[in-house]
């Protein structure tokens, strides 16, 4: 049984704990609402720029005009994985469900025979996979000094996987990363940047405005091959937002439960630690009484 100074150097230091997670708590709070305006205000950009891409694509067709970006290689044997996570932990399962999401793909394309490349985008993520698919791991994107996430962080990567598309090193490319939903609810989701998954018209992007013909000068094609690589850029740097966000929604809760199970913790610690007292001053009454009888 611990002494009481055990006793209440624990309280101490779970009180000492109890102040930081709720400090915490309090700076993910106020960084999510920056974060989550960042992502909800990303998200019309990007969805408009595949209405774009979509409308197009259309004209297009299966035209030999059409840049291989979108069309792709032609072979489905080489696969580009971007894993994005957090660069920094005590945010829950946040980091562990976009890893669980993206290696069970892993494991999927390795089981139909397909070679994997992997690039992982924030530390977490990559100490996670390395563990299991260290040898499929050919680059890693540091971005802990990183203090605000912009288009150029975003740029450099899409930059990166063009170069690599380019040189004939896969033959599609996968993003993952995790949809902010809400404060206690990420999705992890998959999307493919190449080929370019682009969007069917549908009735909402083929209203009374977009539903006229237009003419493209220069041709279509060489509309789509600037297009497509800043699609590619855009799609990364709305998944980099969306991660800040979902980290941020994440670190919160976490911090809050921890908060709460340290006062949990604090409390349990003071009972015991007020019974032991108790029966210790017992102990030495009892002492006390029986020395006096006995003189």
């Amino acid at each position: 049984m611990p002494s009481l100074k055990d006793l209440k150097n624990r309280i101490a230091s779970v009180k000492a704990t109890q102040k930081i997670t709720k400090a915490m708590k309090m700076v993910a709070a106020a960084k999510l609402r920056r974060a989550q305006e960042a992502a909800e205000a990303a998200r019309p950009y990007s969805q408009r720029m595949s209405i774009v891409l979509s409308n197009i694509a259309q004209a297009v067709g299966t035209d030999d005009t059409a840049p291989l970006l979108m069309t792709g290689t032609g072979r489905d044997k080489t696969h580009l994985l971007v894993v994005c996570t957090a660069e920094r932990g005590l945010c829950g399962g946040f980091n562990s469900q976009i890893a669980r999401f993206a290696r069970d793909h892993i494991r999927k394309l390795l089981a139909e025979g397909k070679t994997v490349k992997i690039i992982c985008v924030g530390k977490k993520g990559y100490d996670i996979l390395r563990r299991e698919f260290a040898s499929l791991i050919i680059d890693r994107v540091d971005l802990r000094e990183v203090k605000k996430i912009g288009f150029d962080n975003a740029d450099q990567i899409g930059k990166k996987i063009i170069g690599l598309f380019d040189k004939g090193e896969f033959d599609v490319c996968t993003l993952f990363y995790s949809e902010f939903k809400s404060v206690i609810s990420q999705v992890p989701t998959a999307l493919q940047l190449i080929p370019a998954a682009v969007p069917a018209a549908t009735s909402t992007s083929t209203d009374a405005g977009s539903a006229a013909i237009y003419e493209y000068e220069p041709d279509a094609g060489e509309i789509l091959s600037d297009l497509i690589p800043r699609n590619i850029s855009v799609q990364v740097f709305r998944a980099l937002l969306e991660n800040v966000a979902g980290e941020m929604g994440a670190k919160m809760s976490a911090m809050d439960n921890a908060t709460r199970n340290a006062g949990e913790m604090i409390n349990k610690l003071t009972l015991s630690y007020n019974r032991q007292r108790q029966a210790q001053i017992t102990k030495e009454l009892i002492e006390i009484i029986s020395g006096a009888e006995a003189l």
